[in-house]
Order: structure tokens, then sequence, then C-alpha cells
């Protein structure tokens, strides 16, 4: 095991993902997704492993360890008790998720085996070990190995693994040691998720969502009030520890029937459920405000318990909640930890990472190299693929795209930063795909943040998507304090943080009055593109170590309008997930109102491009 490479593996509940670890350093990851285009794919990541293996020049028989990223033994026995103990609810869905598991989930290592074999087109001379670590322990190893610590106190949540969905640990020289759980069906991930389904948003897709509607919500309002307390009085009860029971008596979940009871939850809220696509309603953002405070409030106080237990100058988070920047801030913010780092890839795709991780160090007994300064081991979570100009001129024939080749960089982001300057959208795809659900500047949609109407534009015309959803900033790292009340990097674009006072603008004392539609074309700042209706934004700081192009494009706009700070968004539209290829790219651009595209030194002006055909793009 110390001489090989490990393959970490995520797969069969959502955002399947493969990992490969060679001598403990990150070769490359990437989830299944970005190569099927089906969203949050749960399947077995064929391509995914194929792309690991090829980047890091492996076969199976290379492999010292597959790794996977939970135990289903323990998760097959959490569903038989659960079931047993609400019979005869749920029967139904017990009965609907047996055969999967009879016939192959309680075969897990069978089916790993066979799937590889399938994947890399052929049995290896020597079958790899394979390792199954908690799923906890994989979230918790793939966010204190990855990040710049020697010594961390570790905090996961997510919805739920085996039968933990909370753990704190500690991670020092080397190990991890996990402290204290709760346990299902007591989980902050699916009481979050629970509100996100009644809100009419999807679950496991839709949490991001929840948390952009919550600012929009009254601080001071009654309905706000009424909701915070009905959760802590009814559905919650959060003990001084932080640990907390849910109230099942309101929720469906256990049973595999739905989230929770409508019929119940509007008895008590005096809110039915919100039908998906349907108007949003002050209602509804006072309960997304509700839940996030209360969400906000319980990690905290998990905090709270896991510095007074291990004493910590750092702290890393992984699980799906983790993916809240809202809370995130506000836990740096709360000065309980010197440093907080959070894993980029925090869902159960980086649940493949840590599987490996864990293999390599805890199973393996490897070091890993020193972390020193304020680097991690996530080399800029730019770890997917990337494509030579070879792919793309193949692309330029495929679809009869006209190009401009640039031979210079600095002179691509000139005519890149003149133009996003003069009011453009620009697609932006360059280098290796990011590790995560966040665009980093490799594949990402690019506009002006100082245009007030922005929002409203990549919203409705370039995401399709809802017009209220929030939109990041990048800003320059070295700019970043001069713009964003932000005390720590924020390279992964996992911390929210108030726009500074001096680059604000007033707002009428009755702006809460106001309609949904007519509060969003209020700016607030001198950036209102990506400054919320609270001050906030979800920023992320660019260094030229990490995303030298990336920086060197922000450094042109700063010359061009002096102004550090791009909106930057992930290049996808509504409901698919982040392109991968350059094929891909132009696709999207084409099928947007994006009006140029870079594509590592081409670049497309949309009124140059021949008439799109849909079918060359299949």
């Amino acid at each position: 095991m110390k001489q090989r490479s490990i393959l970490g593996i995520s797969a069969y509940y959502h955002d399947s993902a493969a990992v490969l670890l060679g001598g403990g350093r990150i070769v490359a990851a990437a989830q299944e997704e970005r190569f099927t285009r089906i969203r949050h794919d749960a399947a077995f990541p064929r391509n995914a492993v194929r792309y690991v293996l090829s980047e890091g020049g492996c076969a199976l028989d290379d492999l010292a360890a597959v790794a996977f990223y939970d135990k289903p033994f323990l998760k097959f026995e959490r569903l038989l008790e659960t079931h047993h103990a609400l019979a005869p609810r749920g029967l139904g869905a017990f009965l609907a998720a047996m055969p999967v598991w009879v016939k192959e989930k309680l075969f897990t290592k069978s089916l790993l085996y066979r799937e590889l074999c399938e994947a890399t087109g052929g049995k290896p001379i020597r079958r790899p070990a394979l390792l199954f670590p908690e799923h906890h322990l994989s979230h918790g190893a793939s966010a204190y190995f990855a990040s710049p610590f020697d010594s961390a106190a570790i905090l996961t949540v997510d919805g739920v693994g085996e039968w933990a969905t909370t753990a704190l640990g500690m991670g020092e020289q080397g190990r991890i040691t996990l402290l204290k759980e709760l346990h299902f069906p007591h989980s902050l991930g699916l009481l979050y998720s629970a509100f996100t389904y009644y809100c009419g948003f999807i679950v496991n897709s839709g949490e991001y969502k929840l948390m952009g509607l919550a600012p929009y919500g009254n601080p001071q309002g009654d309905a706000f009030r009424r909701y915070k307390t009905l959760i802590y009085e009814h559905l919650v009860d959060l003990r001084p520890d932080g640990s907390f029971l849910l109230n099942m008596d309101f929720f469906d979940f256990a049973a595999g029937i739905r989230m929770c009871n409508d019929r119940k939850w509007e008895k008590l809220f005096g809110l039915s459920r919100r039908k998906p696509e349907t108007e949003l309603s002050g209602d509804y953002m006072d309960m997304a405000l509700a839940i996030q405070q209360v969400t906000e409030e319980i990690v905290l106080s998990l905090a709270k318990t896991l510095k007074n237990i291990t004493g910590a100058k750092n702290m890393v988070m992984a699980g799906g909640v983790a993916l809240n920047c809202v809370t995130n801030g506000r836990l740096l913010q709360s000065g309980l930890f010197d440093h907080v780092w959070i894993q980029p890839a925090a869902g159960d795709a980086g649940g493949a990472l840590g599987a490996a991780y864990a293999a390599y160090c805890i199973q393996g007994g490897n070091a890993l190299p020193a972390a020193t300064g304020a680097a991690d081991r996530m080399e800029g979570a730019l770890l997917g693929p990337d494509f030579c100009s070879k792919d793309i001129l193949h692309m330029t024939r495929k679809f009869g795209a006209v190009y401009e080749r640039y031979e210079s960089v600095d002179a691509l982001c000139g005519v890149a930063a003149r133009r996003l300057a003069a009011g453009q959208v620009v697609g932006w795809f360059q280098g290796r795909m990011e590790w995560g659900p966040r665009a980093l500047g490799n594949r990402s949609i690019l506009a002006d943040p100082r245009d007030p109407d922005m929002q409203r534009r990549l919203n409705l015309k370039i995401k399709f998507r809802e017009p209220f959803r929030p939109f990041a900033p990048a800003v320059l790292a070295e700019d970043a304090r001069e713009w964003f009340e932000l005390e720590a990097p924020s390279p992964y674009m996992l911390l929210t943080a108030p726009v500074n006072t001096s680059r604000r603008r007033p707002v009428t004392d009755n702006e809460i009055a106001l309609t949904l539609q007519e509060r969003l074309a209020v700016p607030r700042s001198e950036i209102p593109a990506v400054t919320h209706v609270d001050f906030s934004a979800r920023v992320q700081t660019v260094d030229g170590k990490t995303n030298e192009r990336f920086h060197r494009l922000l450094c042109a706009f700063k010359q061009e309008t002096g102004c550090p700070v791009l909106i930057n968004t992930s290049f996808n539209v509504r409901g698919e997930p982040i392109v991968c290829t350059p094929e891909e790219a132009y696709a999207c651009f084409m099928k947007t109102g994006m009006d140029c595209l870079v594509v590592e030194d081409f670049l497309f002006d949309r009124a140059d491009q021949p008439l799109f055909c849909e079918s060359n793009a299949e």
C-alpha cells in the first residue's frame, strides 16, 4: 500500500465520484455527473474512475487499495431497524428498497469489483484491497488530511451516513479520533432539507436556493419570529451542548415516505407547502430565514462544544451542511477558532477523497507531507480533466465555430476584460475542471458586478433560473479587504462576508414592504450584482499561484475599470451539471445569451457564429 496509489469512490446515493491519491497527493478527482450530464448522478462512477486512473497512468493492478466512502452493512442495519420500529408505516417504501439491497447493495464488494472491471475493460491480475471506512470518518478525513493543519478539531454535519448524522472529532499527528456523534433520525441536514421541500424546492439540490432566499425574510417581522419559535418549540429540542432531538411526529423521512408530514406542518405553521415553481410570497422568505438562523445556531453550539472538548485553535468541516456558506461565515466571525477550513467538495462526492485518505493515512500508516502556511493540499480544487488545442480545434470543426486565437495570455485577458467592462457576459473555460460544486474560474460564466441589471439578466437570460438567486464575487486576494469585511482567504467560495461599509449605498427604511422584484432592483453597493439584500456576498478570493490565468483576467479588469471584482457563476444552466468539455461549453454558450466564449487561447464572438444545430451537440 505504501508504494501504490489509492482509488476512492462514492456512489449509490447521490453525487457519485472518484479520486486518485498517489503518494498522498491528490492526482485527480471528478464527479460522475460531469461525464454523464445527469445532475447528481448516483450511479457507479465508471467515467470518473476511467478519468482519474488515466490521469495517474494507473491500471487496477497498480492500486494498493480501493476505498468506498461508507459501510453498506451498517447502512442496511439502520434501514432494517428503522422500518421495524416504524412498521407498518413506510411498508411500501421498505418493500421498494429491498430488491436493490438483496440483489446488489448487500454484495457491494462483488459489485464494486465487477463495476471496476467493466469501467477499466478487464480483470486485474491481482485484486486491490477493498476498504470501507465509515461515512463520517470519510467526511472528516477529507477535511483534516486536505487542510493546511497538522492539528485541528473536526466537525462533520450532513443528512445521514450509516447511523451518524453529525460527528465531532480531533485530527492530530496524522490520526483522527471521533469524540461524539449524533444518530439518525436526528439530523440537521435532513431538517434543513425538510424545509427545502416545504418551501417548494428539490431536496439534495434546492438547499442552495433556500439559503439564498433566507435574506429576503424580515428579521423584525412577526411571521419570522413565530416560525422560529415554532421550530424550537415543536420540531427541534436543542440542548446547550449543540446536540438535539427532532420531534419525529412531524417528519416522514425515517419511513422513506416524504420529508415531512404536510398536514401537521400546515396546521403548525398556518402555511401550506409551496408548490414548485409557484410565486414566492413573503411567508416562505420568512420561513427560509427562520430555518437558516436555527441552522446557524445549532452549528455554533456544536462548534462551542468542540472547542471546549479539544481546546484546538484550528477547525475543519465537511458534510453537506458545510456547504452552507452563510453558516460558515457566521462561524468564522464568531472567533471560536483562529482558523476555519472547509473541504470544497464537502458533500458526498468529497467522501471519495476522504475514503482514499483514510486508506492511505489511517489504514496504511502513511504520513502526508507537512502542510505549511496558508496552502492546503487541494491544488486549488482544480483536479478534473483539461483539454488541449487539438480538442478545441476538433470542436470548432464539428460546429463550424468561428474563432480568434491569441498567442499572448495578457492580450487575451485584455480583450476579455474590455468586453466585460462593456457589459458583455463571457463564458470562461480553461485548465482543469473544478472539484466540488463551485466554479472557481476554470468553468465559469463571468460578468461585470457594477451593473445593477446584471443579476436579473444572468438569472433570466443565461442561467434560466429564479430571479432572486444571488451571484458570487471573485476578487483579487490582495484587494479583498478593500471590498469585503473578510479577515481570512476564501479560495473555494465557501464563506459569506459583508461588503465594506464604504462601498455600500443607502437604502430606504421601508424597503421590506417592496415586492421581491422591486427589492432586486435596488442597488446596494458599488457592486450591486453581487451584493445581497443584507449587504452580504459569497466571496471567492483569487491568488496568482493557485489560478494564474483567472488572476490575470481580474488584474486586467481592474486596470480597465478600477474594480478588482467579477461576477463568477458556474458554467451551466438550470438543471444541468457544470460543463466539462469544450463541446459542452460551446453548446451552452450558443443556447444562452452569453456574448462571447473563451476556451483556453480561443475567443468566440456570438455575432460571428453560424446557426447552432442542437443535434451536433449530442
